[in-house]
């Protein structure tokens, strides 16, 4: 993320939700409203509503994502592809006993 501060109720903390843009004081992430705006098409108040936030604290997240929207994006691709990869090398335990029922 960059070096920049962030904006009015919007903190970036090393120890806080994984060092990801967050609602200040609190560990909702800037991408998890995001999502509930973009993908599940929830207005703000229903959001604020949903995660105990007020309007101003939604809106503020929604605007710092669409600053950042890139680099937020990459941030979960990049999440994204390391679970895909560490399901590739561990299967699950039912993974492994459909599969050799399959097999046997």
């Amino acid at each position: 993320m960059p070096d920049t501060p962030a904006p009015p109720h919007i903190a970036i903390s090393p120890g806080t939700a994984g060092g990801q843009p967050h609602i200040e004081g609190r560990r909702v992430k800037v991408r998890d409203v995001a999502f509930q705006h973009e993908y599940l098409g929830r207005g703000a108040d229903e959001i604020a509503t949903e995660l105990d936030l007020t309007l101003a604290e939604v809106h503020a997240a929604l605007a710092y994502y669409f600053d950042h929207r890139d680099e937020i994006e990459q941030t979960v691709a990049d999440r994204d592809a390391f679970v895909a990869a560490m399901k590739r090398r561990t299967p699950s335990l039912l993974s492994r006993k459909l599969a050799a029922a399959e097999d046997g």
